[in-house]
């Protein structure tokens, strides 16, 4: 392991090692981790942080649930994550939500914005309340919708042409619905210059209702968890998929190219330490020519999910639906009884008057994938391909994954 392996060099980080000894000081008291670290020593290098173990999501939920951390000031935060793939875990923020540390960095708001904050509000979800720390900092006049119903669309767009909304911001599954409406309804933002987002991978589509509905708007990104929080931001300079690490977060890339995160910032709640978020990456120069390491994030490496015994690689098949022309957004549902797999289907968002010839992608797909070729040889029409009105998305947060696991009632 050399340092390069991370995305501050030793000189830089070293000297800001004692929040890590302080959390694995935490970790061994939690009575299920404590083994783990048996013989690790405390570390005052980065070598010897890279030796620790790396932390699972049911690693760090197990020890939230023991250390149940507080604040030094103001409120405590609870907020709920992942529950779209997977089961919901819980993380811990103080009022704030470290937001002054990422504002010291990245400024897409500022004084004269007027911007909407678009991410679901409530329900244990913590995007939309971060970003309203990010917007109290920029000092800019803020909108709070939150979610809205289709039906609310026109109004609220008519309503934000009216205000001259400079930014909006949200996940960008949520993005997509608010752009999408907007160039359906012909309604144009000309004021709109700043699409801020976290939450998910951008989607490149977006770009095409942008620059129908606000062509000089850009993008600004976000990346993090609601255990690591921001652990780094983009430019309209940078590509989608880079981001500008913190100085208060520092990433390692470790086998397979997997990436864990690791705070160095002392008041933070959660013990994120060598934390995997299934995201794999590298660290890499950014185009935008800013000095120092980037973090360039490849994708989820849970994307691979078991039907009838094989690994089936969702990202390949919806790359393969999405690559159709007029396909907007595909999305892959595994219903599954008693843990098996009994169905796969794909959903498929199309524009509006396309003719998808449904049942020639799904015989195509299913000679070219090896996995649902052979996990539904005897009983090939349990793998469906259908054209819906809308993906099945996160109530909470609305977010929409690219798999679902659907249970059968019994």
């Amino acid at each position: 392991m050399t340092s390069d392996a991370f995305s501050q060099s030793a000189a830089s980080a070293e000297p800001h090692l004692e929040p890590v000894r302080r959390n694995l000081a935490r970790l061994r008291t939690v009575p299920e981790l404590a083994p783990r670290y048996t013989g690790s020593p405390e570390p005052t290098t980065l070598a010897e942080l890279a030796f620790l173990p790396a932390l699972l999501k049911d690693d760090l939920n197990t020890a939230l649930a023991a250390l149940e951390p507080k604040a030094e000031q103001g409120a405590t935060w609870l907020f709920q994550s992942g529950g779209s793939t997977g089961a919901p875990k819980v993380g811990y923020a103080p009022t704030g939500f470290y937001m002054a540390g990422v504002h010291a960095h990245w400024q897409p708001l500022d004084r004269d914005d007027v911007f909407v904050n678009a991410w679901g509000a409530g329900r244990m979800w913590g995007a939309h309340f971060l970003a309203a720390a990010l917007a109290d900092l920029a000092g800019c006049q803020v909108i709070a919708l939150g979610s809205v119903t289709r039906d609310e669309y026109p109004d609220w767009l008519a309503f934000m042409a009216a205000r001259r909304v400079t930014a909006i911001g949200g996940t960008p599954s949520v993005l997509r619905l608010w752009f999408g409406a907007a160039r359906a309804a012909g309604v144009r933002l000309p004021a709109l210059r700043k699409v801020i987002w976290l939450g998910e991978a951008w989607q490149p589509q977006l770009e095409q209702d942008i620059a129908e509905v606000a062509p000089d708007a850009r993008r600004w990104g976000m990346f993090g968890s609601t255990e690591t929080w921001v652990v780094g931001a983009n430019t309209p300079d940078c590509p989608a998929d880079t981001f500008h690490v913190l100085p208060e977060q520092l990433v390692h890339v470790g086998e397979e190219g997997l990436l864990d995160f690791t705070t160095l910032n002392p008041a933070m709640l959660n013990p994120v330490l060598r934390y995997q978020t299934g995201d794999a990456g590298e660290l890499t120069s950014c185009p935008c020519g800013r000095a120092g390491r980037a973090m360039r994030v490849l994708g989820r490496r849970d994307g691979v999910v078991q039907v009838r015994g094989l690994g089936l690689h969702v990202d390949q098949i919806v790359a393969e639906a999405e690559r159709e022309p007029g396909v907007g957004r595909a999305q892959v549902v595994i219903t599954e009884a008693r843990g098996r797999a009994i169905a796969v289907e794909l959903l498929l968002l199309t524009d509006p008057g396309t003719a998808l010839d449904t049942e020639r992608l799904r015989k195509d797909l299913l000679s070219a994938t090896f996995t649902l070729a052979t996990a539904f040889q005897h009983d090939p029409e349990q793998f469906t391909v259908r054209v819906v009105d809308a993906l099945v998305s996160n109530d909470r947060t609305g977010k929409t994954a690219n798999f679902v696991v659907r249970e059968e009632e019994q």
